[in-house]
């Protein structure tokens, strides 16, 4: 029997083939099928994503425009009217696609962090826009995105950088001072730094507390002063009588520690006196004898409650009295009225009569002497040479300045560096003409004028270094008692100073081993002499806080962020905290929750200090933190607490600015 396999076979590779068509035809018809709308939905999803930012930019437009337009929640879209992007409740079709944004609000936590809710705190400056776009052909499909818009161009500023607006905040430890930026200061801008701390503002003085009245009815003329050789031992203050006879020569007064005690230790007499410099075992005056124009008081030697002479200065010329004076190691240097400056060498005791070991001749009489390392530093009675330099190991001169005021130099002082003078000259009343100046002394054969400042009426009789670069004047007339801002060579008056209506011959100043610091003044009228305490000397308390006075807008607002900038010199910080606080019973309230980065009393702006930052900007803490911390709130106020570890630098922060929301 003959069988035909290729029948059977052609069977099988029928039963194949239909298999394979009933597996691949209905891909490739749902291929071909995609493939024929797969084009119109990319279009329709080009589309979509084009109206999607459209209305994303519709919605910040409106934003733009007016917070308002989209401070309410709900389902929108938008629209345009009268050539603007719009609104319109609900949802709108049109050519197809579906579209909407929905506005809601956010929730924030303490460090501003967006949180769902509903935790954290209502923010009423952001809202969240979700936009939706949907269409139906080819098939039913949709898009969406969300952005979050903040409150910002109707948000109000609220800033604090002048003098009056941080004085209307609570000190401790620091003060406000005026700013100087180079090369014009603007008026009225205020700075706080760390105050000198400790005890009293010298920018705010009193002459009024702590006074000691000299024996007998002598003029206070001049005083000199040293600290204790050690914490707890009393400050030397040398005071001399001039104009008459009638008072004592010299009256060494001890001033106690904490509180500040003057009293008398014992006096000296038999001269009529014009300058002092004091040291701790002996006391040199000048006079108008002959002879004895300088004399040397033993400190150490008191007898009936007088001290004892231990030596004499001889100018050799009777012509001649003793005008100023100042001793340095075993050299003692003396100017008289004669015009010159006469250099002694003194043995340790200090007992003897002594002849001048040289002179040389100033161009007037050196009314205030003082040297440091190789150099004396004169303040000359010529109206065009106020300033005289003179090499002390060879007695020659050196630089001179005429500050151009046409006046006679009166006072003189140096800083710690010997790179700058400070001088006083006698009153002009011309207000374009200067009292008061700054001198560069780096190259001591030429002298330079870099700042100068006008006393007013005052006509000055001296002037002191004290600490946190200031420097006091005193004088007669106008305001007696003036403070210097030396900062910069821009000098500036800090505070008020004190109208005393006495006059003031002669101011000294002292840092004591603790860091306290004072200056000593002597006057003419009872009690001649005053202390006026400063705070510790080192330049700056070690720590100081300021809160500033309480902004109130009129409304409850939302504080969305502030923004401080300052400067850290190295050792020193600053932070921050912020307080905000609804009204009571329609006040203010009296005391304020202040609070750091995690909405906690105890942390600051930044969490940690940061050296070398000079500016900072963050969120405010939202919601309600302590007793009356509430954000939004009604009444705001900041402190700032500084610090640092070298008393010679100090923090200082310019301004501080608030973004609120109305």
């Amino acid at each position: 029997m003959f069988i035909d396999m290729k029948k059977g076979q052609s069977l099988v590779e029928l039963l194949v083939a239909i298999g394979l068509t009933s597996i691949l035809l209905p891909a490739l018809i749902t291929g071909l099928i995609n493939s024929r709308e797969g084009k119109p939905q990319l279009a329709q999803r080009v589309k979509a994503v084009s109206l999607m930012r459209e209305t994303q930019e519709a919605v910040r437009s409106m934003r733009n425009r007016d917070w308002s337009n989209i401070a309410v929640n709900g389902t929108y879209h938008p629209l345009i009217w009268n050539n603007m992007w719009a609104s319109e409740s609900g949802l709108i079709t049109l050519d197809g696609f579906t579209r909407s944004y929905t506005v809601s609000s956010v929730n924030r936590n303490a460090a501003g962090a967006l949180v769902p809710t509903p935790t954290g705190t209502l923010d009423p400056s952001t809202k969240k826009i979700d936009v939706i776009i949907s269409w139906t052909q080819p098939y039913t499909s949709s898009i969406d995105s969300t952005i979050y818009l903040t409150r910002w161009r109707d948000n109000l500023p609220y800033e604090e950088t002048t003098e009056d607006q941080f004085n209307a905040g609570t000190k401790t430890g620091t003060v406000v001072r005026s700013s100087a930026p180079q090369p014009i200061p603007t008026p009225g801008d205020g700075e706080i730094i760390l105050g000198s701390g400790g005890h009293s503002d010298w920018c705010n003085a009193s002459l009024n507390e702590n006074t000691q009245e000299l024996p007998k009815n002598g003029v206070g003329k001049a005083i000199s002063a040293i600290p204790g050789v050690s914490d707890g031992l009393p400050n030397q203050a040398a005071a001399v009588t001039g104009e008459n006879s009638s008072g004592v020569s010299f009256a060494n007064v001890l001033i106690g520690d904490d509180p500040p005690s003057p009293s008398i230790e014992a006096t000296f007499d038999g001269y009529k006196t014009n300058g002092v410099f004091t040291e701790q075992d002996y006391a040199y005056i000048t006079t108008d004898s002959n002879g004895k124009q300088g004399v040397i008081i033993n400190l150490n030697s008191i007898s009936g409650g007088k001290y004892l002479a231990a030596g004499y200065l001889d100018l050799g010329s009777a012509s001649a009295n003793g005008v100023s004076i100042f001793v340095l190691n075993d050299k003692a240097y003396l100017t008289g009225t004669n015009g010159k400056l006469y250099k002694f060498t003194l043995p340790i005791d200090r007992s003897g009569t002594f002849l001048p070991d040289s002179n040389v001749v100033l161009p007037g009489v050196g009314n205030k002497i003082i040297v440091k390392d190789n150099y004396a530093y004169i303040a000359i009675n010529n109206t065009s040479t106020q300033i005289q330099i003179v090499d002390i190991s060879s007695m020659t001169l050196k630089g001179t300045i005429n500050v151009g005021n046409s006046r006679n130099g009166i006072d003189v002082t140096v800083n710690d560096t010997a790179t700058r003078a400070y001088l006083a000259t006698a009153v002009n009343i011309d207000s374009n003409q200067k009292e008061f100046f700054a001198i560069n002394i780096s190259n001591k054969d030429s002298l330079t004028s870099v700042g100068n400042f006008d006393t007013g009426a005052m006509d000055p009789k001296g002037t002191a270094l004290i600490p946190g670069s200031l420097a006091v004047l005193v004088g007669h007339g106008g305001i007696e008692y003036q403070v210097v801002r030396l900062d910069n060579d821009n000098l500036q008056a800090c505070g008020s100073g004190v109208d005393a209506n006495i006059n003031i011959n002669g101011v000294a100043s002292v840092k004591e081993a603790d860091n306290d610091a004072y200056s000593y003044i002597i006057s003419d009228s009872d009690p001649e002499f005053r202390i006026v305490e400063g705070g510790p000397g080192g330049g700056y308390s070690n720590q100081g806080i300021f809160e500033s006075q309480t902004f109130n807008p009129g409304y409850q607002t939302a504080d969305n962020r502030f923004e401080a900038n300052f400067s850290q010199p190295s050792g020193s910080t600053i932070q921050f905290q912020v307080a905000l606080a609804n009204q009571v019973a329609g006040s203010c309230p009296g005391t304020y929750t202040f609070v750091g980065q995690d909405g906690t009393s105890s942390t600051w702006f930044p969490l940690t200090p940061t050296p070398g930052l000079t500016s900072y900007s963050t969120p405010f803490p939202f919601g309600t933190y302590g007793a009356n911390y509430s954000n939004p709130g009604q009444c705001f106020r900041y402190k700032v607490n500084m610090s640092t570890t070298d008393t010679n630098q100090t923090p200082v922060l310019y301004d501080f600015t608030i973004n609120y929301s109305p």
